[in-house]
């Protein structure tokens, strides 16, 4: 692992997709509300970290590699707390990405204690984050150059679409640059013979075409699944996160083993999927085989659910860490 991880500095990342900023407003519940039932917080801090897409980039920089991320932003208070955040962790960000008329996407999580009490949503309508027929799709293209790796970051907020996933992945692939998508079906992204697809479980079902909201019982076996998602996106490795039940490995068609959870302590799972991609991508590129992949990203999510909120593992904490 160590020799692993000193293999990233060398390798650079361009991250496009759905770019976002996670607020958390924490403080204390002791009593509800005269006006409905709902608590009172009492707020004594408030916390800003990339979130979305911006925080695969921020993944991949923790684990020592560059990042350059892709993605609309706007022109305002949110958008430059975001930026500030990129440029101090070290992420390149064009600011041509950062256009007035643009509302910079915030998840705001209200946060008692160590409970989520709610989350308030703000952005725009999809077709404002589009990247496809925009100059942007020419600027990212240029980007791939000297690029070791690209990773397609779906949060369904209208970033990607089909043609654009489709295109500069052939861009990509030219140039030998390994292509990964991180899925959100409900907008289906139709695309085939990328070099690494991530979805949980739930993303795996319906990406197979099956509802994920049937009971658990009458859910197909994970291995039924990987066939079905190999048929229809035959890509070439395939890893579905399975939560606590760990991860299924699959590759050029076919479908192999599965690897237990690294989690010692289960926190919170926001971002975890991010840290899966980033740190698969980084293995995957640096010549290593899905396995070993796979075994160093299960690690580096086993740090990162132990944390609060949307978080990054570094080297020294998967070196500690590491079973």
């Amino acid at each position: 692992m160590r020799k692993l991880l000193a293999k990233f500095p060398a390798l650079r990342v361009v991250v496009v997709g759905d770019v976002m900023l996670d607020e958390y407003i924490s403080g204390q519940a002791h009593r509800l509300s005269p006006e409905a039932p709902v608590p009172v917080v009492a707020v004594d801090r408030e916390t800003y970290v990339a979130g979305g897409s911006a925080n695969v980039a921020l993944n991949l920089v923790s684990l020592g590699a560059k990042a350059e991320l892709c993605g609309w932003i706007g022109r305002d208070v949110s958008g430059d707390k975001l930026r500030a955040k990129l440029h101090d962790a070290g992420v390149a960000f064009d600011d041509r990405f950062a256009r007035q008329k643009t509302t910079t996407i915030v998840k705001t999580r209200v946060v008692a204690g160590r409970q989520q009490v709610c989350r308030l949503d703000r952005e725009g309508e999809p077709d404002i984050y589009a990247l496809h027929g925009t100059p942007a799709q020419a600027w990212i293209a240029k980007k791939l150059a000297g690029a070791k790796a690209v990773i397609f970051s779906d949060y369904a907020k209208g970033a990607l679409s089909p043609k654009l996933v489709r295109e500069l992945a052939a861009v990509a692939h030219k140039r030998h640059v390994l292509v990964a998508l991180d899925p959100k079906p409900r907008r289906p992204l139709d695309v085939r013979g990328l070099d690494l697809l991530t979805p949980n479980w739930k993303e795996a079902l319906e990406m197979a075409g099956y509802s994920p909201e049937a009971p658990k019982l009458a859910q197909p076996a994970p291995e039924s699944v990987a066939r079905k998602i190999f048929d229809r996106y035959a890509p070439r490795n395939l890893v579905i996160t399975l939560g606590a039940e760990g991860m299924l490995l699959c590759e050029d068609g076919r479908v192999g083993e599965r690897i237990p959870t690294y989690a010692r302590e289960v926190f919170d799972v926001t971002g975890a999927g991010d840290t899966v991609i980033a740190a698969l991508t980084l293995a995957l590129a640096a010549g290593e085989s899905l396995i070993e992949a796979a075994h160093f990203a299960n690690t580096a999510a086993g740090v990162v659910v132990a944390k609060f909120g949307t978080a990054t593992a570094t080297p020294q904490e998967i070196l500690k860490y590491h079973p």
